[in-house]
């Protein structure tokens, strides 16, 4: 028996795809099994050996990504050259009310990107819910861009176009009066 922290850097010492080493610790933090903190800390702790992927797959991690595709999109962004931005933070009207948690939230042009798999949206209840959050965004006046996960990595350089599209539609138009609110 061991702590999750311990057990997921162990784990992935011993792992050498890259993808699994992301999924596995990304899942750890999603499902609150363990913190970035924590598992940074049982990083520091670990010899050296082994340790060279995991402590790149926790970079997007720390920086709020929460899967591998996430983690994809978070290198893709620090590519593109446009202004930083926050992983998965509830965004909310005037009046207080939750519009949606995007992937990623530019909150200088109030832009949204959303990595959207078929897997996490292919039933009816998931798919109403992305519509309905759509819906929402439009309403509030956000300009976001969805993207699926695989052209991420098979079509960058048009992903990395279509986010500089969105972010000069974005900056076209007044900001719209939406906030971020940060867990505390």
């Amino acid at each position: 028996m061991a702590p999750v922290p311990r057990a997921v850097i162990d784990a992935a010492r011993r792992l050498t795809d890259e993808d699994e080493i992301q999924a596995m610790m990304a899942e750890s933090v999603q499902r609150r099994f363990c913190t970035t903190a924590m598992l940074t800390e049982e990083l520091d702790q670990a010899g050296r050996t082994g340790t060279a992927l995991p402590r790149k797959a926790l970079v997007p991690l720390l920086a709020g990504a929460r899967s591998v595709a996430e983690a994809d999109a978070w290198r893709l962004w620090r590519r593109s050259g446009l202004p930083p931005g926050h992983w998965n933070v509830p965004i909310f009207d005037a009046n207080g009310n939750h519009i949606a948690t995007p992937d990623f939230w530019c909150d200088e042009f109030a832009l949204a990107w959303e990595i959207d798999s078929y897997r996490h949206h292919a039933n009816l209840d998931d798919h109403r819910a992305t519509v309905a959050r759509n819906a929402r965004y439009v309403a509030a006046g956000i300009v976001v861009l969805q993207t699926l996960p695989s052209r991420l990595r098979t079509e960058p350089e048009l992903v990395l176009g279509e986010l500089h599209a969105a972010f000069r539609t974005a900056r076209a138009r007044p900001r719209p009066n939406v906030v971020i609110k940060r867990a505390a």
